[in-house]
């Protein structure tokens, strides 16, 4: 592989992802790109040439960094939508509506967003159907009918296609699906994500028989002795479902775990933990996200992500004087918040539904990215207590910068539709908010029911002169990359961390870099675990967190990474040992061995940000 190319990883990233080359004529740079996007998103305002202005600003300094979709399609005449991911309708457990829930996730991908189905409604293989007598093959027989479609519907091109599947932990399927990606063709184009609950949790740590079970009213035949109620997708109250099998938590906690440290998956979603801290939680349940898991949403719920570039904001990078402005990051928050509220108003949804959700509750993402480049400008280690009180300070100054912001929207645009004053005031994360906030709200409402979600943000983080993606530790100081082209064909680059090149910048002379400039070789799993911890009680969706583990890590390592994230009070977490595959979860990249001596080399797999 040479070490030059014609282009530049960001340049390419721009012209194959984001460039509008229909236009005439077609955009010439990333400048005309956000010229674009800030004239359409700002074209619903009463004074659109001021709020074009005010959201150029925070774009071509890159200082917010909106998701793909939006950069691909705001003000372009393609029929797309510019929400990245979206969660489909509960699956009907009957063939209509099996393939109307394929239908439907074929024309949202077909429009560029990923899908996230729950797969629990289906009825467990070799189970009789009531009102047939058919038997079915299960909820992973028919995902590999998702498989093909996603490969048929996205079958060329740059971006591939991304899904999630959800299973109750205790489906009476939930065996076959924790290794269902053991066979490393198989279901290659889905991410998988156990729902795990406290129950399930409690039941692991006394060693105690569960049961795998499924709602009596789906099937056919007599009854069994062994009868329970479970609360259950798609049911708002407990349902009567019949016992198939009793087997040990803890052995299959373990196989869980053996299979994530084997192939990276599944992960794991703390279901009763989302549910609970959910701010809608007293009109909706929730059983599923979207593909990187950075959004728990109800059926038919989309994502409308953007990134707030954390790098942009260290003053005097590298010297002792270093610190974040916590002025402009308030200021580009609140911006932001508005231009993801105005997306809502611009953008395409491949269904009505999907429209009616996002107008009902106007869900919006905003996280960050650059984390660790941003940590290693303030001179401190990604592992250490002050990094993480450090980002812990700026993910709450976007948090409260982001409600003061909606709150203001909702007094002159109007709450969304589902709010309800007490009830959402009553939610854990709202009464955790300043008091004065809370007063606010309970004044003149909200505009957005969620605000705050983090996204892997891979591919925007690229195009901002790669800095560290989302709140991962940076990945290495050089690195070599593969991507893929308009065609499908891999093209590679080298390519430097951000903050190390603008630490060489200031170095002329060179020098040994400084400690806090450290890639994940060097950062345990545990303080990955501690940093998601450390900014979770601030977001009220989730984060998109890989835990990264060397190749010789032990198989018992998973298992202390996923009870260490569900006693540190996690929505999920997902574990991606080296070497364990090439297709990667939750957007992050794989490490496959090196052709560049010095480097690390990883494939773009999946874009959810």
């Amino acid at each position: 592989m040479s070490a030059a190319t014609e282009e530049t990883l960001p340049q390419f990233m721009w012209r194959t992802r984001y460039r509008d080359d229909q236009a005439s004529p077609p955009e010439a740079d990333l400048g005309a790109t956000w010229q674009r996007v800030a004239a359409s998103v700002a074209a619903i305002e009463r004074e659109p040439e001021v709020w074009r202005e005010r959201f150029l600003g925070i774009l071509k300094t890159l200082r917010f960094l909106p998701a793909g979709r939006i950069l691909a399609g705001a003000g372009t005449q393609r029929q797309v939508t510019l929400c990245n991911c979206f969660v489909m309708g509960l699956i009907d457990d009957s063939v209509e509506g099996i393939f109307e829930a394929l239908k439907e996730g074929a024309l949202t991908m077909q429009q560029g967003g990923g899908i996230g189905y729950d797969y629990s409604t289906l009825r467990p293989r070799g189970a009789r159907a009531r009102a047939s007598g058919t038997i079915a093959s299960g909820p992973v027989s028919f995902m590999r009918v998702w498989d093909a479609m996603c490969a048929t519907v996205l079958s060329t091109g740059a971006r591939r296609g991304a899904m999630m599947a959800t299973l109750r932990c205790d489906h009476p399927d939930i065996e076959e699906f924790v290794a269902a990606k053991r066979d490393r063709q198989s279901l290659p184009r889905f991410n998988l994500s156990v729902l795990v609950t406290d129950a399930f949790m409690d039941a692991v740590r006394s060693d105690a028989e569960w049961p795998l079970v499924f709602p009596e009213r789906e099937l056919q035949g007599e009854k069994p002795t062994a009868a329970l109620e479970r609360a259950w997708s798609g049911s708002a109250l407990p349902v009567a479902c019949r016992v198939h099998k009793v087997i040990r938590a803890r052995e299959l906690w373990t196989r869980l775990c053996d299979s994530a440290y084997d192939c990276a998956e599944p992960g794991v979603l703390f279901i009763d933990r989302i549910n609970a801290e959910n701010n809608l939680g007293y009109c909706e349940t929730l059983s599923a996200t979207n593909p990187c898991a950075e959004e728990p949403l109800p059926s038919f719920g989309a994502c409308n992500l953007g990134s707030v570039n954390l790098t942009a904001f260290v003053l005097e990078p590298f010297t002792p004087h270093a610190r974040l402005d916590q002025r402009s990051l308030r200021e580009v928050a609140r911006l932001a918040v508005r231009f993801l509220d105005d997306v809502i108003e611009i953008s395409r949804f491949p269904l009505l539904r999907q429209r009616e959700q996002a107008q009902r509750s106007r869900r919006i993402g905003l996280g960050v990215t650059g984390l660790a480049d941003a940590l290693a400008m303030l001179g401190l280690r990604y592992d250490s207590e002050a990094a993480r009180t450090a980002a812990a300070d700026a993910m709450r100054t976007l948090r409260d910068a982001a409600y003061e912001a909606s709150a203001g929207l909702a007094g002159e645009r109007g709450a969304f539709p589902a709010f309800e004053t007490g009830p959402y005031l009553e939610r854990p994360f709202i009464r955790r908010l300043p008091a004065q906030l809370q007063a606010t709200i309970r004044r003149q409402g909200i505009r957005n029911s969620h605000l705050l979600a983090i996204a892997p943000a891979g591919s925007i983080s690229l195009l901002a002169g790669n800095v560290s993606s989302g709140i991962e530790p940076i990945f290495g100081r050089e690195t070599a990359r593969h991507v893929l082209d308009g065609d499908g064909r891999r093209r590679d680059f080298l390519l430097t961390d951000y903050a190390y090149a603008a630490w060489r910048a200031r170095r002329a002379n060179g020098g040994v870099p400084p400690e806090a400039l450290c890639d994940w070789r060097s950062v345990g799993s545990r303080d990955q675990l501690l940093m998601q911890a450390s900014l979770q009680p601030y977001v009220d969706g989730a984060i998109s967190k890989t835990a990264m583990l060397p190749h010789a890590q032990p198989p018992a390592s998973v298992m202390e990474i996923f009870q260490g994230a569900y006693e540190l009070g996690l929505k999920g977490c997902t574990v991606f040992r080296e070497g364990a595959r090439r297709a990667v979860v939750a957007g992050a990249a794989a490490v496959v061995p090196s052709p560049v001596e010095g480097a690390h080399c990883y494939d773009i797999e999946r874009e959810c940000d």
